[in-house]
């Protein structure tokens, strides 16, 4: 094989084990995004019953599961957003491009969301209504971040 040959190969090789590399990144950014929300909607799980009044109130399990939403929003959320992330570049997501564009305004978003569970974790243990009142802002954040930001089923 002469050496252009050779280079040429070795090039190709790294490219396509670049690009499959790359392939693995974002499908692993997904399913741990994905992972993420789930312990979200699990954790919130716990306490919407309980303001809904089909669930009696716990203070312990309602503040363990605010504790989890705190400590889970404190994650740093960067690698879970790659470019190319997308419904319209990957299937199994429903987050929409529009994220990708004005990735400043999603990062606000999860601040909002932080701000909103620390109430909720200083609320969640006191008594239903103070958990009521705390667990509304949390809903509303997540509720505005989904319509603007994920595809509908």
């Amino acid at each position: 094989m002469s050496a252009k040959r050779l280079i040429a190969s070795s090039v190709a090789a790294v490219i396509l084990g670049a690009a499959a590399a790359t392939a693995q990144d974002v499908t692993a950014a997904v399913e741990a995004r994905q992972g993420q929300f789930k312990l979200y909607a699990f954790n919130l799980g716990a306490l919407v019953p309980m303001a809904q009044g089909n669930v009696d109130y716990d203070a312990e399990v309602a503040q363990a599961a605010a504790d989890n939403l705190a400590l889970l929003t404190a994650l740093d959320q960067t690698r879970l957003w790659p470019e190319g992330s997308d419904n319209a570049a990957i299937d199994g997501t429903r987050a929409l491009p529009v994220i990708w564009e004005d990735m400043a305004a999603l990062q606000a978003r999860f601040g909002e969301l932080q701000d909103a569970v620390a109430t909720l974790q200083n609320a969640a243990g006191e008594d239903l209504d103070s958990m009521r009142a705390a667990l509304g802002p949390v809903g509303g954040v997540c509720s505005a971040c989904h319509e603007a930001n994920r595809a509908p089923e």
